[in-house]
This record gives C-alpha cells, sequence and structure tokens, in this order.
C-alpha cells in the first residue's frame, strides 16, 4: 500500500465498535477489528419493558481500545507511522451528562452504576412526554424550532432526553454540568479535553438531533427551553452553540490515546458524524440517492443542493441540516424505529417455548429467521397474507410518534409462521415505502436506492420484497464497514490528504457487489397490499387518541 496515504475509520453501532485501516488513495479496506460492548452484552442498565437502553462510558473506552488495536496489529511499524488521521462515528442521538471537566457522570464512583448518568441510547424512548412538552412548546412560540426536524420533535432526541433525565434524578440533575452527544465525546477523549466548555459539537449530531440551526442563531433561545420546563434554565448556555462540519479537525490525538493505540501523537482528529450518516458519505451517496441503512432499525439519508430545497422543509422527516452530511449539500434524514429489531422480536417470541422446556436454544438461535427467511420467499404472493405495522419500537418517519405500536390484521386459523413472518418483512417494506413516497411528494427526485447493513448483507429475501414494494433497483455495497469506511473519509480530509468530501469518495467509496431488481408482475398487487397497510396505520393512530 501506499504507506503515506492511510487513515483510520472508528465506529460506534448499538452493540460493538468497529475499526478500519483504509488506503486514502483508492479506498482499499487494509485491516479491520471489532469488539463487542461487555456490559450492553450482558444486557446491564436496560430494562425493554420499559423502553430503558443505557450503556456505560467504559463500555466504549473498553471496546474502542481493544478494536483499534486489533485493526492496527497486522501492521507494519512504517504502515502504522503513516495513519495520517481519525474519523469517528457513533449512534445518534446518545447524550450524556458530564461534569465540568468533560468527564460523563458514570465513571466517576458515584455514580458508576447510575444508568440515569450513563449515555442514552437511540433506541431509549423513556422521554415520550418530554418530546410531548417540547413540541406542545414549538407550536404556542412565534418560531416552530421544530421546523426544521419534520415538525416534531422525537423521544429519540437529545433535549428530551435531558429533560427526563433532569426530571426523574435529582442527583444527576445536581452533579451535571453540561450534556454532550456520544458522537462529540470519543472525539473529545481522543484529543484530551479537559473541559466540558471546549468539547466541540459535530454539525451532524446538533442539527438533526439537538435543535440547532443557523436560520436562528444556532440553539433555540432561553425563554423557549424554560417555557417547556423551567428545569431547563441553564442548560443552553452550557451546550457549545457552535459547530463543525466531519471534514474539519477538533484536535490532535493526545499523547495518552497515541500511546494506547501505539500511534504517532498529534495526528488530526475529525469532527464526529451520527453513524448513518458516515455509513452514507462511505457508500459514495450523491444527489437523487436514497440511502437506506439497515440493521436493527433504518436510517434514510439523501443529500440536496441548496439551490434545489431553498427555503421549503420537509414535513414529518427526521432532519434537514446544511452540511450534515456532505459539506455543501443539505442532509435529509428519515427512518424506521424498528427494522431488524422487528424480526428479531419474532424469533424471540419462537424461542422462547425452546429456552423454557429445556431445548438447545443456541442450537435454534441462528437458523430460526434463515429457514424463517427460505419458508416465506417459497410462499406465493397471496392477498390473504396478514397486513403488518412495522412500528413495534415506535415510528420514526413519517412524523415521529414512540407512542404507536404494531398491529397484525387479517389472522386466520391458516396463518402459519412462514406466512406471518412475509408479513413483517412486507409491513417493514410498507414503512420504507412510505418514507419514499413522502421524499417523492415534496418534489425530491429519487433515481437510485442504495442499502448497507447487517440485513443487505444477510437476507436475499427481506431484499427482494424491499425492491419489489418500493418498486425501484436497489444496490447493495460491498463494504462491510460502511460506516468506518465513511469516518475514514472524513478523516481523509481533516488530515489534508484530500480537498473535498466529494474529492475523497471519488477515490474510496465503496462499490456495489449485488443489485435487487423489483418484479414488474407485483407492482399492483403490492400496490394493494400498501394501501391496506395504509389502512391499518390509520386506524391505529385513532386508537391511540
Amino acid at each position: 500500500m501506499d504507506i503515506e496515504r492511510c487513515v483510520l475509520g472508528v465506529d460506534f453501532g448499538t452493540d460493538s465498535v468497529r475499526a478500519l485501516v483504509v488506503n486514502a488513495t483508492d479506498g482499499g479496506e487494509i485491516s479491520a477489528g471489532t469488539a463487542p460492548f461487555p456490559r450492553w452484552r450482558d444486557g446491564r442498565f436496560c430494562e425493554p419493558a420499559s423502553n430503558r437502553f443505557r450503556q456505560h462510558p467504559r463500555d466504549y473506552i473498553e471496546a474502542m481500545e481493544r478494536a483499534v488495536r486489533m485493526a492496527l496489529e497486522p501492521l507494519t511499524t512504517d504502515e502504522r507511522a503513516a495513519v495520517a488521521g481519525i474519523g469517528v462515528d457513533a449512534t445518534g442521538s446518545t447524550p450524556c451528562a458530564v461534569d465540568a471537566s468533560g468527564v460523563p457522570l458514570a465513571l466517576l464512583p458515584e455514580f458508576a452504576d447510575d444508568p440515569d448518568a450513563m449515555f442514552l441510547l437511540w433506541k431509549d424512548h423513556t422521554a415520550v412526554d418530554e418530546a410531548a412538552a417540547i413540541n406542545d412548546a414549538a407550536r404556542r412560540s412565534p418560531t416552530d424550532y421544530t421546523r426544521y426536524v419534520g415538525g416534531v420533535y422525537s423521544s429519540e432526541w437529545f433535549w428530551a432526553k435531558i429533560l427526563h433525565v433532569l426530571r426523574v434524578s435529582p442527583k444527576v440533575r445536581a452533579a451535571a454540568f453540561s450534556w454532550v452527544e456520544q458522537s462529540d465525546w470519543i472525539p473529545a477523549l481522543l484529543t484530551g479535553v479537559r473541559r466540558a466548555a471546549d468539547i466541540r459539537r459535530n454539525r451532524c449530531a446538533a442539527g438533526h438531533k439537538g435543535a440547532w440551526n443557523a436560520g436562528w442563531g444556532g440553539l433555540p433561545p432561553e425563554s423557549f427551553w424554560t417555557q417547556v420546563d423551567p428545569l431547563l434554565a441553564g442548560v443552553r448556555d452550557r451546550v457549545a452553540a457552535e459547530t463543525a462540519t466531519s471534514d474539519r479537525t477538533v484536535g490532535g490525538l493526545s499523547p495518552e490515546w497515541a500511546e494506547r493505540f501505539g500511534l504517532a501523537p498529534g495526528i488530526p482528529v475529525a469532527a464526529g458524524i451520527i453513524d448513518a450518516h458516515a455509513g452514507a458519505v462511505g457508500s459514495g451517496i450523491r444527489e437523487r440517492t436514497l440511502l437506506r441503512i439497515m440493521g436493527t432499525s433504518t436510517c434514510d439519508i439523501m443529500v440536496v443542493d441548496p439551490a434545489v430545497i431553498g427555503d421549503r422543509t420537509i414535513p414529518g422527516i427526521c432532519g434537514q441540516v446544511d452540511g450534515s452530511v456532505v459539506p455543501g449539500l443539505v442532509g435529509l434524514e428519515a427512518g424506521q424505529s424498528g427494522f431488524g429489531d422487528v424480526y428479531d422480536w419474532f424469533r424471540r417470541l419462537l424461542l422462547w417455548p425452546i429456552a423454557h422446556l429445556g431445548g438447545d436454544v443456541a442450537d435454534f438461535e441462528k437458523k430460526i429467521l434463515p429457514a424463517l427467511s427460505d419458508a416465506a420467499a417459497a410462499l406465493s404472493p397471496d392477498a390473504t397474507l396478514p397486513i403488518a405495522l412495522d412500528w413495534l419500537n415506535g415510528r420514526r418517519t413519517p412524523f415521529a410518534d414512540q407512542r404507536l405500536t404494531g398491529a397484525v390484521a387479517g389472522l386466520s386459523l391458516g396463518t402459519d409462521a412462514p406466512r406471518l413472518f412475509r408479513s413483517l418483512v412486507e409491513g417493514t417494506a410498507f414503512g420504507a415505502r412510505a418514507i419514499m413516497e413522502l421524499f417523492l411528494g415534496e418534489g425530491i427526485a429519487i433515481d437510485e436506492v442504495i442499502a448497507v447493513g447487517g440485513i443487505p448483507d444477510r437476507n436475499p429475501f427481506v431484499m427482494q420484497v424491499q425492491s419489489d414494494v418500493m418498486g425501484v433497483p436497489i444496490r447493495v455495497v460491498k463494504s462491510a464497514q460502511p460506516c468506518a469506511l465513511g469516518a475514514a473519509v472524513c478523516a481523509s480530509v481533516a488530515s489534508g490528504i484530500h480537498q473535498t468530501v466529494r474529492d475523497a469518495q471519488e477515490r474510496m467509496a465503496s462499490p456495489a457487489r449485488a443489485t435487487y431488481a423489483p418484479d414488474p408482475a407485483l407492482r399492483s398487487f403490492y400496490d394493494g397490499r400498501y394501501r391496506s397497510y395504509l389502512a391499518l396505520g390509520e386506524a391505529a393512530e385513532r386508537r391511540m387518541r
């Protein structure tokens, strides 16, 4: 390899962290390492029944060091010396309370086992009431501060989660100096930041989750937040108002972390970025492309020229932020709160009797979903199959509402496991189509769909149904680590190897390895099924009211 053009991408997912060494000249993936989060793996600090999902910062520290050292181990001394920059992505929105030194409270002895002092994972939905309070205040405000997040602020996001913790934990409330996103804290940790006030905020998380927008001077004013709840008084002033795009450096690698990794101190560390957005960068996203990150949930990303969208906002999406994905373009974000999680729920449902009757669960765990997929794929499309909503973890888009729940209509005594599974797969595809049609209805053209993530890599049946339901070809990228690759792309620009993210993408972005084409014969069939899905959704929402 060209040892003078090497960068490191570090990708924090839900279950693990991945580190990827990339040749910045041609995007060649040189070596990689993956390490799981041990406390998360054991289910610590989480209560799924109450939608509480927390992660300990020690998981991030320990797993990151293991993954990076694993990725660097095959490199020679000269090759390690050639690592010219580091890029980091992380799940969003994943905030945590920190003290004045920028240390997450859970790293302090008195908070070591306090879930409210840890990072609140994206899938944590404990802040439904707090999101409702923000939305109510926005509707009463002369300025609609939800305008650039589709008109609805979600319980998944930064301010709702902060308010929830402030309400339920007086201990954390008293100790918290400020609040940071995981995607900001990791770069700060790596660069040795010692003050919370010095932590740089990334444009991606701040704009899509943190209510930041240049149009109203950064963050909504203090008066708005105190209208939401007086407990938010003073919080705004301790959250940095300035933001950096992911192609900018936030500092150099600290001597401590250089020694822990085995890298040279001082190499540039890029501003953070949300994992799905990094995946879009690594997959070569461009205008008129809808990119789907498909895993436990989905994140659907587009980029548009500011001149095309103008002053318009897209109602019902999750975010509309200039420079959040590719600097110079407006990033649009949508998504599904549950995707692979829907299939995993069904798998766990089927495993329950085996586990409780003394069967070999481990033997069945990995076999159930492939067997169901094969059986469901063999079924002829049938209008008598049940219709399923994909809202088992609430709805992210269109119009976020985490109070919504899943539903299935049309069950009969003839509904067996493969038929129900096919209905669940179709339901997730109908949710994807609803997102696509939202964009199309707002005049945002879509020429192609690109898919990345665990689902596209492992389940051809799911991908074919997606293509048939959406009515468009879907390209699956070759890279198994597109998010880490996207973080590496950002690192290559922050370190000066490439001038712009677009230039870096031309050299480094992943090509496609497969394409799923829709079956024209199924178009009218799925059009009818989609109308039934929409009708079931309307009935479910009426029931919630």
